[in-house]
């Protein structure tokens, strides 16, 4: 059976640090090849009701930047050949230090940093600061970017460039069109492999990608999945585990 690639999105310590690593594990399991991270954040700017209900959970317990540097030490060693990316916003980058926030992320097995409020061609230093540190940076495009900005992106030379499908925030409905299509293709015009995501729930929507991008993104899907069953670990388990199968299956 053809696979597609899935960059999985979890909120590290939702809705508690064992159950957050269950659902890691079913993910793993269930044929994510990447685990993307979310350091929870108090007033996130892109992600929708799902993942700033799980933020604001996981927040009222004091979760604090080094608890999430710990969570994913653990999510690297328990699955070594799995690729980890961070996923958080700007503030907490900068005010340890863009370097010692790299270095400490790069340190705990992170390989990639997606920070969506950081331009591409304003990031603090943050893709210098990957790079020193065995890093990449991954930008994130938006239909809503100006013809000539998102050109300038494409050329910019990242290896990677996580496409948002729609503008607007997570967690509603994506349909993929022609205009989609267009869109990955203005965004993958300068070479780089493209993650494309923003409200992806279903396999018809892997599909429908699966021609156009590195790998698709969901993120939301699962934490409302995870949401759900926290009562109950095992059915949390198969659960999380039967939509990344649906996911990654062509």
């Amino acid at each position: 059976m053809s696979k597609i690639k899935l960059m999985s999105h979890l909120v590290a310590g939702y809705p508690t640090e064992e159950l957050s690593f269950t659902a890691a594990r079913a993910l793993v399991d269930g044929g994510a090849d990447i685990l993307e991270i979310q350091l929870p954040f108090s007033d996130p700017s892109a992600d929708g009701p799902a993942i700033q209900g799980a933020c604001t959970e996981v927040l009222k317990r004091g979760f604090r930047t080094a608890d999430g540097l710990a969570f994913i030490a653990r999510l690297h060693k328990e699955f070594p050949q799995v690729k980890i990316y961070l996923m958080s916003y700007g503030s907490l980058v900068y005010t340890p230090g863009v370097e010692n926030f790299c270095e400490r992320a790069a340190a705990a097995g992170v390989k990639g940093m997606i920070i969506p409020d950081l331009p591409f061609d304003y990031d603090e230093g943050l893709t210098a600061a990957c790079r020193a540190n065995g890093m990449e940076n991954i930008p994130v495009a938006a239909p809503s970017m100006a013809a000539e900005r998102l050109s300038k992106l494409a050329h910019a030379g990242f290896p990677y460039i996580y496409a948002a499908l729609r503008t607007g925030i997570t967690g509603t409905d994506t349909k993929i069109d022609d205009n989609t299509k267009h869109f990955l293709s203005a965004v993958a015009a300068g070479g780089s492999k493209i993650y494309g995501g923003f409200g992806i729930s279903k396999g018809e929507q892997s599909k429908a990608l699966a021609s156009e991008v590195e790998a698709v993104v969901a993120g939301s899907v699962f934490v409302r999945i995870i949401t759900e069953n926290q009562n109950n670990p095992d059915a949390l388990y198969k659960a999380v585990r039967a939509k990344a199968e649906e996911l990654t299956s062509i």
